[in-house]
């Protein structure tokens, strides 16, 4: 498969790719058990939405599943004829039993064309070009392909970006940002009618996973590889006192009556056909 060259554009560096799949990889490595189960959600869902078309794909492409988790029940609906693997790291291409590649979401290695189904789970919101990698997955599909993805939405996290906005504030006497900004439902969908796809459709879903301690929602999201990569981070060692103070903030605004506290995922689903004649 031929390389895409990505359109020409003035781009802000949002994500530090080196960093983020330096994270990423050591999650791979690692493999925590039960860090995936955002992943088991999504990949869950987006199944069930191809088993719910009426075709066949005699090409797929499963996008960010990080192992074949994804992959392998895809082909177990039957309706595919062969897939191939593009991953962000080659430590989650260990044991793969498909066709793969390691690649950025924003230079795809795929022909212009030459897919029938693209299938991308929780790896464009670390996308710096969002626009420019759904324009590229569109030129990607055959006429009439489909495409379907998953990222999370602007409420993900939104109980830990307060949390922690204020407990700088308090203590550093200024924040930065500490999560990874995400967008607006409306806006993808808006961004999905810019990239050309027909019958564009956004829908989302919220998640509250419930945790002990802060800690325990930190030690997750090391097990998935999210912890911040943002390029205008702090690139102070954060204080013990800063983690303390997020933690007693947290506990009180945000823990329910069995002394748990919650945290919310919020996952936008995203999908869209290439135009066809018909």
């Amino acid at each position: 498969m031929k390389m895409l060259s990505p359109e020409a554009r003035m781009v802000t560096r949002i994500i530090d790719k080196n960093l983020l799949r330096r994270r990423l990889a050591r999650a791979h490595s690692r493999r925590v058990p039960g860090g995936d189960f955002l992943l088991a959600h999504v990949t869950a869902e987006l199944v069930e939405r191809v088993v719910a078309t009426d075709r066949h794909y005699e090409i797929a492409v499963a996008h960010g599943g990080q192992s074949d988790a994804l992959a392998q029940p895809l082909v177990d609906t039957g309706k595919i004829g062969s897939l191939f693997r593009v991953e962000q790291t080659h430590r989650s291409l260990a044991g793969a039993r498909f066709a793969s590649a390691v690649a950025d979401e924003e230079a795809l290695p795929l022909g212009l064309a030459s897919v029938d189904l693209l299938v991308s789970s929780l790896a464009l919101q670390w996308s710096n070009d969002l626009p420019g990698a759904l324009i590229q997955m569109r030129r990607a599909l055959k006429p009439d392909g489909l495409f379907l993805a998953a990222l999370t939405g602007g409420n993900t996290l939104a109980e830990l970006r307060e949390v922690f906005f204020e407990a700088e504030t308090e203590i550093m006497g200024g924040a930065s940002p500490r999560v990874m900004p995400a967008a607006d439902i409306r806006d993808l969908g808006a961004l999905l009618q810019r990239a050309g796809f027909a019958l564009p459709v956004a829908d989302r879903d919220v998640l509250t996973i419930r945790y002990a301690t802060v800690f325990d929602l930190f030690r997750d999201l090391r097990a998935m590889g999210a912890t911040t990569a943002l390029v205008e981070r702090s690139r102070r060692p954060a204080h013990r006192k800063l983690f303390a103070r997020a933690a007693e903030i947290y506990a009180e605004r945000f823990t329910d009556s069995d002394g748990r506290i919650r945290a919310t995922f919020e996952i936008v689903f995203l999908s869209g056909r290439a135009p066809a004649p018909r």
